[in-house]
């Protein structure tokens, strides 16, 4: 009987190291350090969407979203979240380098101009003749001529003052610039955390409501991944798709597990940050029309030319180079209906 006993045993044990052995590891990494618009993430790793799907999922915290492009180039990472512009960048000369978005999240751009209410600038003319603060090679302080261009102002009456990105609200508190090159999801906050309200006391000029309507980050993979293992490139999207629906419903379950992942974040902060990444750079009329993950060709089309004149590049990269629609789950089951709660 115990013979019998441990033979089952042995048996069962066999068989779950059959199964984990044949799980995928994939190294995913994040735009940035952990922040709560990665909810996503972590959630499909602790309801065991990503388990379900064969996969184990490594994930890593970033050093930035046009980084992100960078490390999976490099070899080190197979997969992660980061901005599709960065994409663009390297595809036009890297082709067959470049890793492709295969789910996009930000339907809408964070690049963004900010700036005090009592700064006496009420619309983009006024940056004439004035000082705005940059982290050089940012995708906003390099698109400032594209949208000075195509805005037709006078750009070189916009003086540049390059600081480290970490100097950019502080300053713009003293008083030292008189307006920010910026990702808004990442200022907002940075402003809060340095108790100011953003909302109330600082107006903020979104470089997609002036000309430059540009798609942003989302789920990137390597090309070699994409080559050897379609299955789990399939596999990942369903798995983050799901989880990005769920956190739509309840922000709370995201939080968690966020949370769970690196318990050194600032639970309300954070919260309102997963928040606010639905409200502005989720949540559009394009994404209701075609469901989340997915883009227009047309507009993607338009946000290369965009990237091509302001980065000067000698290849325009077709959206097919860029986006690969292949993996993403049928439109129904990328309803995304956002509630705040």
């Amino acid at each position: 009987m115990l013979a019998r006993v441990s033979a089952a045993l042995l048996g069962v044990a066999l068989f779950a190291g059959a199964a984990s052995a044949q799980e995928t590891t994939i190294k995913f990494t994040l735009g940035w350090k952990t922040q709560g618009s990665d909810a996503a993430f972590f959630y499909a790793k602790d309801n065991g969407f990503f388990k379900e799907e064969g996969l184990n999922v490594v994930i890593d915290q970033g050093e930035g979203s046009g980084a992100t492009v960078t490390r999976i180039m490099s070899g080190a990472y197979d997969a992660g979240f980061g901005d599709v512009n960065a994409i663009i960048q390297n595809a036009s000369t890297k082709p067959q380098d470049a890793p492709v978005m295969v789910y996009m999240i930000w339907n809408q751009p964070p690049f963004a101009i900010v700036t005090k209410k009592t700064s006496g600038i009420n619309t983009i003319k006024d940056f004439e003749g004035r000082t705005l603060g940059g982290a050089q090679g940012t995708p906003t302080t390099r698109l400032l001529p594209v949208f000075a261009n195509k805005n037709k102002l006078e750009g070189e009456k916009i003086k540049i003052s390059n600081m480290a990105p970490n100097l950019q609200e502080p300053m713009l508190i003293k008083g030292d610039i008189d307006a920010a090159l910026v990702f808004n999801i990442t200022s907002y906050f940075n402003l809060v955390l340095n108790r100011q309200d953003p909302d109330k006391d600082y107006k903020w000029f979104s470089f997609g409501d002036y000309g430059l309507d540009l798609y942003s980050n989302g789920m990137m993979v390597s090309r070699k991944l994409l080559a050897a293992n379609p299955k789990a490139v399939a596999g990942l999207v369903r798995a983050v798709n799901k989880a990005v629906i769920a956190i739509a419903k309840d922000q709370n379950a995201g939080m968690k597990a966020a949370l769970n992942y690196d318990n050194l974040i600032n639970a309300d902060v954070e919260k309102r940050r997963l928040q606010f990444s639905f409200d502005k750079l989720i949540v559009s009329p394009e994404m209701k029309e075609i469901g989340v993950g997915d883009v227009k060709d047309d507009r993607m089309a338009r946000a290369i030319g965009i990237i091509v004149e302001g980065y000067q590049l000698a290849r325009a990269p077709a959206p097919s180079e860029i986006f690969s629609r292949e993996f993403l789950p049928p439109r129904a089951e990328r309803e995304l209906v956002y509630t705040a709660n």
